[in-house]
């Protein structure tokens, strides 16, 4: 099974370089002491093109897991469901309700987040959005890695485990 992940932080600020991405680093030492191999994570601006094409360079570049931290909130430059969406085959909203449900757990703002995960064919990539602050990212990667394996295993034909 392919154990290859990619980040992506989605953040007009992060990306001018006016202020350090925080959760983008810690969503990589988390997948890889989770055992995912994963490069440093790519930094874009907010907005539904710059999420899709760095979405399609993380699928092309051969991750089987493709995590995006930050533009999930209500902000009018928040799209990155948006960008999101122009890339996957099909949803599995479970995982972004679950997400949502364990981020409430430390703020009723979790409720606020439009991110969105699901996979893209062919291919077999599992896509997850994640919230920008590290204390989402942190929760949501323990929850991600609890299920990825299993997702990337099915997507690439494994029987029911």
């Amino acid at each position: 099974m392919r154990r290859n992940a990619r980040v992506i932080t989605v953040s007009d600020r992060s990306a001018a370089g006016e202020r350090e991405d925080r959760g983008g680093p810690l969503a990589v030492r988390l997948l890889r002491e989770a055992g995912w191999d994963c490069a440093e994570p790519d930094v874009v601006p907010d907005g539904a093109d710059s999420v899709e094409v760095a979405l399609r360079g993380a699928i092309a570049a051969g991750a089987a897991l493709v995590v995006t931290t930050g533009g999930t909130g209500v902000s009018p430059r928040d799209l990155t469901p948006e960008g999101t969406a122009r890339v996957l085959t099909r949803d599995v909203p479970g995982v972004a309700e679950e997400l949502r449900r364990r981020g409430a757990d430390d703020t009723p703002l979790a409720a606020l987040s439009r991110g969105r995960a699901g996979v893209v064919d062919p291919g077999g990539v599992f896509v997850v959005n994640l919230p920008g602050s590290p204390r989402a990212v942190e929760g949501g990667i323990a929850f991600v890695v609890s299920v990825a394996a299993h997702v990337v295993d099915q997507l690439a034909g494994g029987d029911h485990a």
